[in-house]
Formats: structure tokens, C-alpha cells, sequence
């Protein structure tokens, strides 16, 4: 449609200096009947002019039902390419194609095929946060959100595969009384929370509950009072009679957080790098204003899935979705 350069993996362009580019983001939605899916760990601006934010099953479930002609993913890839192949016949765009997983990374598709090919009989459960391909070579897919019901939805003795998170699935494992065998992945944003650093805050803020997320490691899950998805950590802090909270996730959530509960107090969980106090993810963080209207203006960059490997990906992530409606997820 357009004769647009992307060698950097998105719209290099200049937006013309001195328009209200939230209006323009806005008129462009209308004019192209086209919806921004944003996740949690989107910047604050990103999630403020989103149409739909959520955690990465709700942004699965979210695209399966739309009706927009074109989707604006701003998230990291893997998620783009999940929305994809939900909607085939829709155009799935993502501000910048560089905004990759270090988890989703940590599991090579082919390395991860061989190991499935290793382990014969075993139920393949892969956690959203992978390539198509890995998908593929997959027979249901789970978010954090549901993890442990999908499970627990097997025979108790059923042999599983769990990948790639090695946090998640012994979380999943400890709760559920499995023996899963894992994949050795994790998430880099996840993994660098430091237990010092958050014993240190409950020091000077001993009323606070510490809230984290499975993917984090084990000794941060133990000291945790809540342990939940993105979702369920944002509805347990706002169910909560409780004014302050320590939150052991990549600290877009507290946008979210703040926002629905002004009257109440949000502390980044500190990572082990002493010269910050937060912990973000960069892959996110790729995701800007600026992109996100060249992306609608030019309708580039577009994920595009190879068809057998979607063709393949599309039965693990249905099964997911046809799981959790009916367990009311």
C-alpha cells in the first residue's frame, strides 16, 4: 500500500512537528475501522489511548472477537503473532518488530522440537510467551492467568512438558502437586528481582503486601502475599483493604494500578541493578506515541505468520481459549 523503508523494524519517519498526535491516533482508528490491543506493560501513554488493555489472554481473547479490520498490537511480538493467527484475514500491525521476548528467545523452535521428540508420550503445554513455532510443536497453550487450571485440567498422571518458563513451572508444579518436565527458560525482567531489595522496603514499609508474579523466582514467590497473573494482581490490589503494595512484576502494571486506586500506594519491586529502582522491560518500553502513529498511518509494520506453522499454532491456542471459557476464565 504504501512504499515505506522498515530495515529498522519500523516506520522511520519524522511525525510532523506541532500536531496533537493522540487526535491523530484517534482520527486514524475511525478512518481505518482499526483497534490498538495494548498490554499492561505498555508505557502509561500507550495504555491511556488503547482501546483494550490487558494480560496476554485477554489480549488473545479480545482479538478473537473483534470486528476491526486492523489490529494495532503494541506489545512484543509473540503477541502480534498470536493475535495473527487468531485472525487471519485481519491486518495485525506492531509499532516496532525489534519489541521481541527474552523468554519467548530462551526457546528456540527447533531446539525445543527435538526435546518434545525426546520425551514421547508426554502432552506438550506451552506458555504463551513463544514463537509461533514453538506453538506448533505444541498441544495447548496457557497464559499465567491460567496455567494452573489448564493443568489441572489433565489426569492427574498424565506425563507433561511445560515450557519454556522454569519460574512458572515450578510454581504451577508446587501448587498443583505435578511433576511437569520443564523447559529451562525464564524471563529477564522477572528473574532480576532482588529478595534483599524487597526485604529492605518491607523494612520501611511493613504494612505493605507484596504482590508477584509466577515468573519471578522462588524466593521472591515465597515472601509474596499475593502470587498472580498481571490481571489478577491488579484485581487483587483493588479488592484489597490494604493501602500499600510492594509489586514484584515489570512496573507498567502500576499505571493500571494507580489508576484505579488513587487513594492507595504502589512501590517497584527493585531489580538486583543497583542503579535502578524499577524493573522494565526494553522489549516493551520499543513501543512509543511516535511509532504507534507512523504504524497506523503507513499500516507497517505487519506480523505476518508462515501458514503451516499457523495452520499448526492455531489448535493449541484455540484449545486454550476453548478451555478457559469453560472454566470461566
Amino acid at each position: 500500500m504504501f512504499d515505506v523503508n522498515i530495515s529498522k523494524g519500523y516506520v522511520d519517519i519524522p511525525v510532523p512537528e506541532g500536531i496533537d498526535i493522540v487526535s491523530e491516533i484517534e482520527k486514524l482508528k475511525r478512518e481505518k475501522n482499526a483497534v490498538i490491543l495494548a498490554h499492561y506493560y505498555q508505557s502509561g501513554e500507550i495504555q491511556d489511548i488503547a482501546d483494550f488493555v490487558g494480560d496476554s489472554l485477554a489480549l488473545a481473547q479480545w482479538a478473537a472477537k473483534t470486528d476491526a479490520s486492523i489490529l494495532v498490537l503494541c506489545g512484543v511480538h509473540f503477541m502480534g503473532e498470536t493475535a495473527k493467527i487468531i485472525c487471519p484475514d485481519k491486518k495485525v500491525l506492531i509499532p516496532d518488530l525489534n519489541a521481541g521476548c527474552s523468554l519467548a528467545d530462551s526457546c528456540p523452535a527447533d531446539a525445543f522440537a527435538e526435546f518434545v521428540k525426546q520425551h514421547p508420550g508426554y502432552k506438550v503445554i506451552s506458555y504463551v510467551n513463544t514463537s509461533a513455532a514453538v506453538k506448533a510443536h505444541t498441544d495447548v497453550v496457557v497464559t499465567s492467568s491460567n496455567a494452573r487450571q489448564i493443568v489441572e485440567s489433565f489426569p492427574a498422571d498424565e506425563k507433561i512438558i511445560f515450557g519454556p518458563d522454569k519460574n512458572l513451572g515450578n510454581y504451577i508444579n508446587s501448587v498443583t502437586g505435578r511433576d511437569m518436565l520443564l523447559w529451562d527458560g525464564a524471563c529477564h525482567v522477572h528473574s532480576q528481582f532482588s529478595l534483599e531489595k524487597i526485604v529492605e522496603l518491607k523494612k520501611q514499609y511493613p504494612d505493605a503486601l507484596v504482590l508477584a508474579h509466577p515468573e519471578c523466582k522462588k524466593d521472591i514467590l515465597l515472601i509474596a502475599d499475593k502470587v498472580g497473573s498481571t490481571a489478577a494482581l491488579l484485581r487483587f490490589a483493588t479488592q484489597s483493604d490494604c493501602k500499600c503494595f510492594i509489586v514484584a512484576t515489570e512496573s507498567g502494571i502500576l499505571h493500571e494500578m494507580k489508576k484505579n486506586n488513587p487513594d492507595k500506594e504502589f512501590i517497584p519491586a527493585p531489580p538486583n541493578d543497583s542503579t535502578c529502582a524499577c524493573n522494565e522491560c526494553n522489549f516493551m518500553r520499543l513501543n512509543t506515541l511516535k511509532k504507534l502513529y507512523n504504524t497506523l498511518k503507513y499500516e507497517l509494520p505487519e506480523i505476518i505468520v508462515d501458514k503451516e506453522i499457523a495452520r499448526k499454532a492455531i489448535k493449541p491456542i484455540q484449545q486454550m481459549l476453548d478451555i478457559s471459557a469453560s472454566l470461566g476464565i
